[in-house]
Protein backbone atom coordinates (compact mmCIF):
# COMPACT_ATOMS: atom_id res chain seq x y z
CA UNK A 1 0.00 0.00 0.00
CA UNK A 2 1.04 3.59 -0.38
CA UNK A 3 1.50 6.76 1.57
CA UNK A 4 0.74 10.10 0.90
CA UNK A 5 2.14 13.15 2.33
CA UNK A 6 -1.25 15.53 2.19
CA UNK A 7 -1.65 16.30 5.82
CA UNK A 8 0.05 16.23 9.39
CA UNK A 9 -3.21 15.26 10.61
CA UNK A 10 -2.30 12.20 8.92
CA UNK A 11 0.37 10.90 11.20
CA UNK A 12 1.14 9.91 14.52
CA UNK A 13 3.60 11.61 16.60
CA UNK A 14 5.53 8.75 16.16
CA UNK A 15 5.72 8.76 12.53
CA UNK A 16 6.53 12.68 12.46
CA UNK A 17 9.50 11.99 15.05
CA UNK A 18 10.40 9.43 13.13
CA UNK A 19 10.57 12.16 9.96
CA UNK A 20 12.47 14.66 11.54
CA UNK A 21 15.02 12.02 13.36
CA UNK A 22 15.81 11.08 9.53
CA UNK A 23 16.21 14.85 8.41
CA UNK A 24 18.68 15.55 11.30
CA UNK A 25 20.41 12.52 10.28
CA UNK A 26 20.76 13.50 6.51
CA UNK A 27 21.40 16.90 7.70
CA UNK A 28 24.37 15.77 9.19
CA UNK A 29 25.73 13.67 6.49
CA UNK A 30 25.30 16.44 4.08
CA UNK A 31 27.34 18.56 6.24
CA UNK A 32 29.94 15.75 6.78
CA UNK A 33 30.14 14.97 3.03
CA UNK A 34 28.85 11.86 3.39
CA UNK A 35 26.88 10.42 0.55
CA UNK A 36 23.14 9.01 1.10
CA UNK A 37 21.51 7.96 -1.84
CA UNK A 38 18.77 5.87 -0.77
CA UNK A 39 16.61 7.06 -4.06
CA UNK A 40 19.12 6.11 -6.67
CA UNK A 41 16.87 5.56 -10.34
CA UNK A 42 13.63 7.25 -8.62
CA UNK A 43 11.95 10.02 -10.50
CA UNK A 44 10.18 13.09 -8.40
CA UNK A 45 7.57 14.80 -10.34
CA UNK A 46 6.68 18.17 -9.46
CA UNK A 47 3.53 20.02 -10.81
CA UNK A 48 3.46 23.50 -9.70
CA UNK A 49 0.13 25.60 -10.01
CA UNK A 50 2.07 29.05 -7.95
CA UNK A 51 5.69 30.15 -8.67
CA UNK A 52 8.06 29.20 -5.83
CA UNK A 53 11.64 29.61 -4.65
CA UNK A 54 12.24 27.35 -1.71
CA UNK A 55 9.32 24.91 -2.56
CA UNK A 56 11.13 24.33 -6.12
CA UNK A 57 14.36 24.44 -5.27
CA UNK A 58 14.82 22.34 -2.04
CA UNK A 59 12.41 19.55 -4.04
CA UNK A 60 14.97 19.07 -6.79
CA UNK A 61 18.09 19.29 -5.10
CA UNK A 62 16.66 17.04 -2.38
CA UNK A 63 15.67 14.22 -4.66
CA UNK A 64 19.39 14.55 -6.50
CA UNK A 65 21.35 14.15 -3.72
CA UNK A 66 19.14 11.10 -2.56
CA UNK A 67 20.18 9.93 -5.77
CA UNK A 68 17.17 10.07 -7.79
CA UNK A 69 15.52 13.05 -11.09
CA UNK A 70 12.99 15.71 -10.87
CA UNK A 71 10.69 16.82 -13.59
CA UNK A 72 9.26 19.91 -13.40
CA UNK A 73 5.59 20.68 -14.61
CA UNK A 74 4.92 24.50 -15.02
CA UNK A 75 1.44 25.26 -14.82
CA UNK A 76 1.26 25.96 -18.93
CA UNK A 77 2.94 22.34 -18.91
CA UNK A 78 -0.47 20.16 -18.02
CA UNK A 79 -2.90 22.56 -17.22
CA UNK A 80 -3.93 20.38 -14.19
CA UNK A 81 -7.85 19.18 -14.36
CA UNK A 82 -8.21 22.15 -17.33
CA UNK A 83 -6.17 20.27 -20.64
CA UNK A 84 -6.88 16.75 -18.96
CA UNK A 85 -8.67 15.48 -15.79
CA UNK A 86 -6.67 15.18 -12.38
CA UNK A 87 -7.53 11.65 -12.49
CA UNK A 88 -5.79 10.82 -15.84
CA UNK A 89 -3.08 12.84 -14.81
CA UNK A 90 -2.33 10.73 -11.38
CA UNK A 91 -2.83 7.59 -13.59
CA UNK A 92 -0.21 8.59 -16.44
CA UNK A 93 2.55 9.88 -13.69
CA UNK A 94 2.06 7.02 -11.69
CA UNK A 95 3.33 4.38 -14.95
CA UNK A 96 6.45 6.91 -15.06
CA UNK A 97 7.46 7.95 -12.25
CA UNK A 98 7.78 7.30 -8.48
CA UNK A 99 6.65 10.14 -6.45
CA UNK A 100 4.75 13.16 -6.73
CA UNK A 101 4.91 16.72 -5.08
CA UNK A 102 1.77 19.21 -6.14
CA UNK A 103 1.43 22.78 -5.35
CA UNK A 104 -1.62 23.63 -6.02
CA UNK A 105 -4.26 26.25 -5.49
CA UNK A 106 -7.14 24.22 -4.68
CA UNK A 107 -6.72 21.14 -1.77
CA UNK A 108 -8.99 19.27 -3.61
CA UNK A 109 -6.97 18.83 -6.74
CA UNK A 110 -4.21 17.72 -4.29
CA UNK A 111 -6.70 15.33 -2.53
CA UNK A 112 -8.11 14.39 -5.79
CA UNK A 113 -4.44 13.37 -7.29
CA UNK A 114 -3.69 11.43 -4.48
CA UNK A 115 -6.81 9.31 -4.52
CA UNK A 116 -5.82 7.80 -8.25
CA UNK A 117 -2.55 8.09 -7.84
CA UNK A 118 -0.73 4.40 -7.35
CA UNK A 119 2.41 6.49 -5.67
CA UNK A 120 3.09 8.84 -3.09
CA UNK A 121 1.56 11.95 -3.02
CA UNK A 122 3.11 14.98 -1.30
CA UNK A 123 1.94 18.38 -0.41
CA UNK A 124 4.03 21.36 -1.86
CA UNK A 125 1.20 23.48 -0.36
CA UNK A 126 -2.28 23.87 -1.33
CA UNK A 127 -5.08 27.02 -0.01
CA UNK A 128 -5.62 24.83 3.25
CA UNK A 129 -2.46 23.33 4.32
CA UNK A 130 1.51 23.57 4.06
CA UNK A 131 2.91 20.29 6.25
CA UNK A 132 5.77 20.48 4.34
CA UNK A 133 6.77 24.02 5.73
CA UNK A 134 5.69 23.22 9.49
CA UNK A 135 7.51 19.84 9.53
CA UNK A 136 10.48 21.95 8.75
CA UNK A 137 9.72 24.31 11.49
CA UNK A 138 9.67 21.53 13.81
CA UNK A 139 12.56 20.98 12.84
CA UNK A 140 14.33 24.45 13.24
CA UNK A 141 12.58 24.47 16.88
CA UNK A 142 13.97 21.20 18.30
CA UNK A 143 17.11 22.69 16.91
CA UNK A 144 17.35 25.81 18.36
CA UNK A 145 15.33 24.53 21.99
CA UNK A 146 16.31 21.10 22.08
CA UNK A 147 12.41 19.44 22.45
CA UNK A 148 9.31 20.60 21.14
CA UNK A 149 7.58 19.44 24.33
CA UNK A 150 6.10 22.98 26.71
CA UNK A 151 6.15 25.33 23.98
CA UNK A 152 4.38 28.40 22.97
CA UNK A 153 4.01 29.20 19.25
CA UNK A 154 2.57 32.67 18.85
CA UNK A 155 1.66 33.68 14.90
CA UNK A 156 0.73 36.65 14.60
CA UNK A 157 -1.34 37.71 10.99
CA UNK A 158 -3.66 35.91 8.36
CA UNK A 159 -5.05 32.11 9.73
CA UNK A 160 -3.94 30.65 6.62
CA UNK A 161 -2.58 27.31 5.39
CA UNK A 162 0.44 27.89 7.51
CA UNK A 163 -1.88 28.28 10.52
CA UNK A 164 -4.04 25.07 9.57
CA UNK A 165 -1.29 22.84 9.86
CA UNK A 166 0.50 24.59 12.92
CA UNK A 167 -3.00 23.76 14.25
CA UNK A 168 -2.35 19.96 13.03
CA UNK A 169 1.50 19.79 14.40
CA UNK A 170 -0.14 21.53 17.97
CA UNK A 171 -2.64 18.59 18.30
CA UNK A 172 0.16 16.03 17.73
CA UNK A 173 2.54 17.50 20.16
CA UNK A 174 0.87 19.30 22.65
CA UNK A 175 1.68 22.65 21.79
CA UNK A 176 0.57 25.57 23.08
CA UNK A 177 -0.70 27.24 19.80
CA UNK A 178 -1.96 30.93 19.92
CA UNK A 179 -3.31 32.75 17.02
CA UNK A 180 -3.44 36.66 17.11
CA UNK A 181 -5.44 37.86 13.74
CA UNK A 182 -8.66 40.08 12.92
CA UNK A 183 -11.82 39.33 13.11
CA UNK A 184 -13.08 37.43 10.11
CA UNK A 185 -9.05 35.59 9.15
CA UNK A 186 -9.48 32.94 11.54
CA UNK A 187 -8.39 29.69 10.24
CA UNK A 188 -10.72 27.05 8.65
CA UNK A 189 -13.14 25.83 11.45
CA UNK A 190 -12.80 22.35 10.73
CA UNK A 191 -9.28 22.16 11.65
CA UNK A 192 -9.44 24.35 14.14
CA UNK A 193 -12.26 22.40 16.29
CA UNK A 194 -10.39 18.97 15.59
CA UNK A 195 -7.19 20.73 17.63
CA UNK A 196 -9.04 22.22 20.17
CA UNK A 197 -10.75 18.71 21.19
CA UNK A 198 -7.19 16.94 20.74
CA UNK A 199 -5.43 19.41 22.85
CA UNK A 200 -7.84 20.94 24.98
CA UNK A 201 -6.71 24.56 26.37
CA UNK A 202 -3.80 24.65 24.70
CA UNK A 203 -5.08 26.57 21.17
CA UNK A 204 -6.24 29.67 21.31
CA UNK A 205 -7.78 32.51 18.92
CA UNK A 206 -7.15 36.32 19.73
CA UNK A 207 -7.11 39.69 18.44
CA UNK A 208 -4.88 41.14 20.65
CA UNK A 209 -0.96 40.38 19.33
CA UNK A 210 0.41 41.54 22.49
CA UNK A 211 -1.78 39.00 24.59
CA UNK A 212 -0.65 36.29 22.07
CA UNK A 213 3.23 37.06 22.18
CA UNK A 214 3.24 36.98 26.09
CA UNK A 215 6.16 34.79 26.98
CA UNK A 216 5.81 32.47 23.64
CA UNK A 217 8.91 31.08 22.65
CA UNK A 218 8.45 31.28 19.04
CA UNK A 219 6.79 34.33 16.96
CA UNK A 220 6.01 33.36 13.79
CA UNK A 221 3.89 34.95 10.47
CA UNK A 222 3.83 35.08 7.22
CA UNK A 223 2.57 37.49 4.47
CA UNK A 224 -0.75 39.09 5.06
CA UNK A 225 -2.04 38.56 1.36
CA UNK A 226 -0.98 35.27 -0.38
CA UNK A 227 -0.69 33.96 -4.14
CA UNK A 228 -4.37 33.90 -5.21
CA UNK A 229 -5.64 37.05 -2.98
CA UNK A 230 -3.85 40.11 -5.17
CA UNK A 231 -7.82 41.53 -5.51
CA UNK A 232 -7.94 41.79 -1.38
CA UNK A 233 -4.70 43.44 -0.68
CA UNK A 234 -5.84 46.56 -0.35
CA UNK A 235 -8.35 45.27 2.11
CA UNK A 236 -5.98 43.03 4.17
CA UNK A 237 -3.19 45.50 5.21
CA UNK A 238 -5.93 47.67 6.29
CA UNK A 239 -7.34 44.90 8.27
CA UNK A 240 -3.77 43.68 9.23
CA UNK A 241 -2.31 46.99 10.25
CA UNK A 242 -1.83 46.38 14.02
CA UNK A 243 -0.56 43.07 13.60
CA UNK A 244 3.18 43.45 12.99
CA UNK A 245 5.98 41.91 14.31
CA UNK A 246 8.42 44.55 15.50
CA UNK A 247 10.59 45.10 18.04
CA UNK A 248 8.37 46.45 20.63
CA UNK A 249 6.11 43.00 20.52
CA UNK A 250 9.00 41.03 21.03
CA UNK A 251 9.51 42.82 24.36
CA UNK A 252 6.03 40.78 25.04
CA UNK A 253 8.03 37.26 24.34
CA UNK A 254 10.59 35.10 25.93
CA UNK A 255 13.92 36.68 26.21
CA UNK A 256 14.91 33.49 23.83
CA UNK A 257 12.35 33.79 21.34
CA UNK A 258 12.70 32.21 17.95
CA UNK A 259 11.36 34.70 14.97
CA UNK A 260 9.90 32.45 12.22
CA UNK A 261 8.74 33.37 9.32
CA UNK A 262 7.76 30.80 6.13
CA UNK A 263 9.29 33.45 3.39
CA UNK A 264 8.71 35.55 1.07
CA UNK A 265 8.69 38.49 3.75
CA UNK A 266 7.34 41.72 3.14
CA UNK A 267 9.41 43.98 5.16
CA UNK A 268 7.81 46.45 6.92
CA UNK A 269 4.38 44.93 6.59
CA UNK A 270 3.84 41.64 8.50
CA UNK A 271 7.76 42.04 9.93
CA UNK A 272 10.09 44.71 10.27
CA UNK A 273 13.18 44.30 8.65
CA UNK A 274 15.15 45.18 12.45
CA UNK A 275 13.17 41.83 13.72
CA UNK A 276 13.55 39.72 10.36
CA UNK A 277 17.05 40.24 9.85
CA UNK A 278 18.08 40.73 13.67
CA UNK A 279 19.55 38.45 16.48
CA UNK A 280 16.38 36.23 17.23
CA UNK A 281 15.22 35.03 13.90
CA UNK A 282 15.64 31.94 12.30
CA UNK A 283 14.37 32.10 8.92
CA UNK A 284 17.37 30.97 7.17
CA UNK A 285 17.48 27.87 9.12
CA UNK A 286 13.71 27.28 8.42
CA UNK A 287 14.38 27.70 4.55
CA UNK A 288 17.55 25.70 5.12
CA UNK A 289 15.57 22.89 6.93
CA UNK A 290 12.48 22.60 4.35
CA UNK A 291 15.78 20.96 2.31
CA UNK A 292 16.46 18.17 4.70
CA UNK A 293 12.61 17.96 5.69
CA UNK A 294 11.33 17.50 2.42
CA UNK A 295 14.04 14.73 1.94
CA UNK A 296 13.40 12.57 4.75
CA UNK A 297 9.61 12.98 3.64
CA UNK A 298 10.75 11.44 0.40
CA UNK A 299 12.76 8.30 1.60
CA UNK A 300 9.88 8.03 4.19
CA UNK A 301 7.47 8.03 2.18
CA UNK A 302 9.10 5.66 -0.55
CA UNK A 303 10.41 2.70 2.10
CA UNK A 304 6.94 2.64 3.22
CA UNK A 305 5.18 2.87 0.19
CA UNK A 306 6.67 -0.16 -0.81
CA UNK A 307 4.28 -3.80 -1.69
CA UNK A 308 4.25 -5.56 1.41
CA UNK A 309 5.53 -2.47 3.72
Amino acid sequence: MKVDFLSLADFSRADVESMLDDADRLKAELRAGKSTRPLVGKTLAMIFEKPSLRTRVTFETGIKQLGGASVYLAPEDIRLGARETVADIARNLSRWVDLIVARTFSHRSLVELAQHATIPVINGLTDLLHPAQVLADLMTMRERRGALENATVAFIGDGNNVVNSWLNAAALFGLDFRLACPPGYEPDPKILARAQALVPGRIQILNDPAAAAKDADVVYTDVWTSMGQEAESQARRAAFAGYQINAALLREASKDVLVMHCLPAHRGEEITAEVLDGPRSVVLDQAENRLHAQKAVMVWLSTRSQPGA
